[in-house]
């Protein structure tokens, strides 16, 4: 039975069970309380002091968010002492704040902003003091100290839900600030490139480095053809900051967009993740049958959050990763060599630009190409679904004259298998489609496999034993660096064995990466996943291996999967680049 609680908040007598904190009591009941540092579960520390509330019989204000509530309180949130104590704490975070937000990316989307405009703050009073951390602008994550209100949320993060602890506060006293920890730079720290320390940010102290002046610049360039890639995950968030109904925002009209915008060509990143599950499906099958696999799992290679993580943190499991490279790069080789060709242009005038919901992809494009003559990269520039946003914006496109339009031929087939990849569990549910094909000849049904999905972004791995013809496969599936460094010293300590695990570096996978749209307390991969679900359960294709562009490639050019050209162009060496290891 529970216990319940009775209580009264701003006049409203209000019954929640006990246990409840006084913040949530309020919002439960119609009744926000303005909020700065605060994620449930993460971070309930009471740093920013705005969310304090009266308490009747008490002098001092208390803060909401981490007293719980007691039989017969008396709470007022917006009495007159409360807001004059939080307009002046809010001053005093502004006086240490750089409140230039005409050029900052939070602008009309950051909490500190709305408070102050809801308390009506027209000037601070206070003498300004901006702290200037110098750091590496060529770095896919920047920080802004001039911005950071010490909220503690990125630590907090970062430590809870990656593990990786890359953020530590310094000093003390009026010198309290955040940093990368154990002084180190940022670049030569063993930083995921995650993300999620932006997009739990609620201030403008954290973002993606902006590339998309390179892309303009590209599409001004006459001697350049532009191809575009649309990663799954885009389509089922990209809508968000644009205003437009989730049914309405589909990937036709991202293509329309970016014909707008001037790109030449335009694909569906859809394409490339199946091809990436007829080498990766192929290659754990060898693995497998070869007794590769006895000891430890194949392990996905298709996130590069992921593979900066494991070479960080477990440099000996790398062999355990699959060499297929992520559908991002796959797509960079192919339009590089087989697109090239198609369309009589030189490799180098071809810039291929993906629209990612991640902050990593901008890193692994570093990943150099060498094929025949052409010596460069895979793919050129990365944007997240954020620098398509203001792309879509910059040009002036409004939403509502947006069109589906269709990807581009030679490439244009892609299958539910493949918008998947989105979603945590989704490259395994695909690879597993795939992979019994591949053994009994036959499809199964296309859910067969639908127990690999999570629905609880709180939950470690999601297990599965998976019979496919005479062999039964263990799989695992899990999001989140934190869960990922528990499932591995598991797998370590002998307490459980796998022959295939997939990990995503983002809680929720793709659909929460560190580079889509932010709503500020929102955790909304889920949601946004069973967008993708729903895609693949209305798709024409729903099995990587009846992608007839795919066939097509392998036909015209790669022969078949794990080819010697497959390997060449579509796979691998992860040790030819080297990542800071975590500190001891």
């Amino acid at each position: 039975m529970v216990n319940l609680v009775h209580l009264t908040i701003d006049n409203k007598p209000i019954t929640v069970p006990a246990g409840t904190t006084i913040l949530e009591a309020a919002e439960h009941n119609g009744i926000p309380i303005p909020k700065l540092c605060y994620l449930k579960d993460i971070n309930e520390i009471g740093a920013c002091r705005v969310c304090v509330v009266e308490l009747e019989g008490k002098d001092k204000l208390i803060i909401s968010c981490n007293n719980k509530v007691e039989e017969g309180m008396v709470i007022y949130t917006n009495s007159p002492k409360v807001r004059m104590n939080r307009r002046k704490t809010v001053e005093l975070i502004l006086s240490q704040h750089d409140c230039r937000c005409a050029t900052c990316v939070k602008s009309g989307n950051c909490t500190l902003q709305k408070i102050a405009n809801d308390l009506n703050i027209l000037e601070v009073p206070f003498q300004q003091e901006l702290e200037q951390t110098p750091w590496n602008k060529d770095f896919p994550l920047i920080r802004d100290s001039s911005k950071c209100i010490k909220c503690m949320r990125c630590i907090q993060v970062c430590d809870k839900i990656q593990s990786l602890n890359i953020w530590d506060v310094e000093s003390t006293g009026s010198r309290t600030t955040v940093h990368v920890s154990k002084n180190r730079k940022i670049e030569d720290a063993d930083c995921s490139l995650c993300g999620q320390c932006i997009t739990h940010c609620p201030v403008g102290a954290l973002r993606e480095r902006d590339d998309t002046e390179k892309v303009w610049s590209a599409l001004a360039d006459k001697k350049k053809v532009t191809v575009v890639q649309i990663a799954p995950a885009v389509r089922a968030a990209w809508g968000e900051a644009l205003g437009m109904k989730r049914e309405e925002a589909t990937v036709g009209k991202i293509v329309d967009a970016l014909r707008k915008i001037g790109f030449d060509y335009v694909f569906d990143t859809a394409f490339s993740a199946d091809l990436t599950i007829m080498e990766e499906g192929a290659e754990f099958l060898e693995r497998l049958q070869n007794g590769e696999l006895k000891d430890r799992p194949m392990f996905t290679s298709c996130c590069p959050g992921w593979i900066r993580f494991i070479k960080s943190q477990y440099p000996h499991l790398v062999p355990q990763l699959s060499s297929a490279k992520s559908p991002q790069q796959m797509f960079g080789a192919v339009m590089k060599t087989y697109f090239a060709k198609s369309i009589g242009v030189d490799p180098e005038n071809i810039c291929t630009i993906s629209i990612m919901p991640c902050l990593a992809k901008k890193g692994e494009r570093n990943m150099e190409l060498f094929y025949e003559e052409y010596a460069g990269h895979d793919v050129d520039i990365v944007l997240t679904t954020r620098e398509l946003v203001r792309m879509i914006r910059s040009a002036h496109i409004a939403p509502s004259t947006l069109v589906d339009a269709p990807c581009d031929t030679l490439m244009q087939d892609g299958s539910g298998a493949g918008v998947i990849f989105g979603a945590t569990g989704g490259v395994m549910e695909a690879a597993l489609r795939s992979a019994y094909f591949l053994v009994t000849g036959k499809n199964p049904d296309a859910d067969a496999f639908s127990v690999v999905r999570s629905n609880n972004l709180n939950h470690g791995a999601v297990c599965a034993e998976i019979p496919i013809g005479d062999t039964v496969v263990r799989a695992a599936v899990v999001s989140g660096l934190g869960n990922a460094r528990q499932l591995i010293e598991m797998i370590e300590r002998g307490d459980v064995h796998y022959d295939f695990v997939e990990v995503m570096a983002c809680p929720g996978g793709c659909v929460g990466g560190g580079g889509q749209p932010i709503h500020d307390g929102q955790e909304l991969a889920l949601e946004r996943g069973k967008n993708l679900y729903f895609l693949d359960k209305n798709a024409n294709i729903r099995f990587s291996h009846e992608n007839k562009d795919v066939l097509k490639l392998y036909e015209d050019f790669m022969g078949k999967p794990l080819s010697h050209k497959a390997h060449l162009l579509l796979h691998t060496d992860h040790n030819a680049w080297e990542m800071p290891k975590r500190p001891r």
